[in-house]
């Protein structure tokens, strides 16, 4: 009697690109406006809350679904920034003090050390993600002591580094989706 073949489901998805271009789209954009290039616009505020949030936010389930606690925290972390930040944006509830520099430089400040500390963990993951991490850490440092001095040329500053940010995580999405069309290499990561 011959054994039946061992039948595996389906193969998983990576739902990393996804998250990756759902936060790098949306950190260009935003950042766009804070180099002074774009005003805040409708533009901005819904890309953050479909692809920056929504699309983080699924990807981060999907990635804790597959095992991987990190992606998974990233992602839906970084998702839930994009919403929290769209409701200091419109401060939609009544008798609730709007954010003033203080607030949003503490806001900041603590997204930039729970991106430190994730940072930290990219050490053991490819260049890519490093450059991605490393950059966002910076990034959330200088919004934060924008916000909390008001310096104008910070905040400038900050969104040429928040394109440079944004745009690593595109490359590191689009490398992701290529070298696994192709089965190698063909963007380095």
């Amino acid at each position: 009697m011959s054994e039946l073949p061992h039948r595996q489901g389906p193969a998983l998805a990576n739902p990393g690109p996804l998250g990756l271009l759902g936060f790098g789209m949306t950190t260009t954009l935003l950042n766009l406006h804070n180099a002074g290039l774009l005003p805040l616009s409708i533009v901005i505020v819904s890309m953050g809350f479909a692809l920056g949030g929504l699309a983080q936010i699924i990807a981060g389930v999907q990635e804790l679904k597959n095992g991987n606690t990190f992606g998974g925290t990233a992602f839906t972390a970084y998702g839930l920034f994009w919403w929290s930040l769209i409701l200091i944006w419109i401060c939609p509830f009544e008798g609730i003090a709007a954010s003033d520099g203080a607030s949003m430089g503490f806001y900041l400040l603590l997204w930039c050390v729970f991106t430190l500390f994730m940072f930290i963990g990219t050490l053991r993951h490819n260049r890519a993600t490093q450059v991605v991490f490393g950059s966002l850490t910076a990034l959330f440092l200088l919004l934060a002591l924008a916000n909390f001095t008001g310096a104008h040329a910070l905040h400038l500053i900050a969104g040429i580094e928040g394109i440079f940010c944004g745009l690593s995580a595109v490359y590191n999405a689009v490398a992701q989706i290529v070298n696994g069309e192709y089965g190698r290499t063909v963007m380095p990561v």
